[in-house]
């Protein structure tokens, strides 16, 4: 994924290379920034219609995730096409893609 590599080349350039304990820490804390938006834009749920998340939210937790992406040497586009197999398949199997659980 080509995104994957900018991040990475930009943790590598500023220094911020960082255990993968600490890159779930900042991913959770950045998903929760975007859900505080949505809560907070929504009334807390009682006005669905107005929830917004600012699209540099989005950015932080998208940055987040493919840097824990990177500390864990995953390839997120082999994880992204790996997990829409899977989806495809319970699609397939059950009509739905969830889980079931």
């Amino acid at each position: 994924m080509p995104e994957q590599r900018v991040v990475a080349q930009f943790l590598d350039e500023h220094g911020m290379r960082s255990p993968p304990a600490y890159r779930l820490l900042d991913l959770t804390a950045e998903v929760g920034e975007v859900a505080a938006d949505a809560a907070k834009s929504s009334e807390y749920g009682e006005s669905p219609e107005s929830l917004s998340v600012p699209e540099d939210e989005l950015g932080d937790a998208l940055f987040a995730l493919l840097a824990l992406a990177e500390e864990l040497d995953v390839d997120a586009g082999t994880a992204f096409e790996t997990t829409l197999a899977k989806y495809e398949a319970r699609i397939h199997e059950n009509g739905d893609a969830g889980s079931g659980a």
